[in-house]
């Protein structure tokens, strides 16, 4: 079953990058859910997000194919664009 838009656990999260209790990172700081906002989530559905692996492995595969789709399908060129979230993400997870 397809979540809809206002079923979706993120709707939950406070969406910010600002004071305490932030679940999510700055673009400047590499974009991003905090270790706060991953164990909220996870909390909330039951889930099990972990933190970014730019050490290698089968989840840097995927994340980095995945996002690169992404920016594809949005035209996002980071040698043009670099302060983009998807760019610091990308960044953060060495792809």
């Amino acid at each position: 079953m397809a979540y809809e838009q206002s079923d979706s656990p993120f709707n939950k999260l406070r969406k910010t990058t600002t004071g305490k209790g932030r679940h999510f990172l700055t673009a400047k700081e590499g974009a991003g859910m905090t270790a706060a906002g991953r164990a909220a989530y996870n909390k909330e559905t039951g889930g099990n997000l972990k933190a970014p692996q730019p050490g290698g492995g089968s989840r840097k595969k995927s994340y980095c194919a995945r996002s690169k789709g992404q920016m594809n399908m949005h035209n996002i060129d980071c040698s043009k664009t670099p302060d983009k979230r998807i760019c610091a993400a990308r960044r953060r997870w060495k792809c």
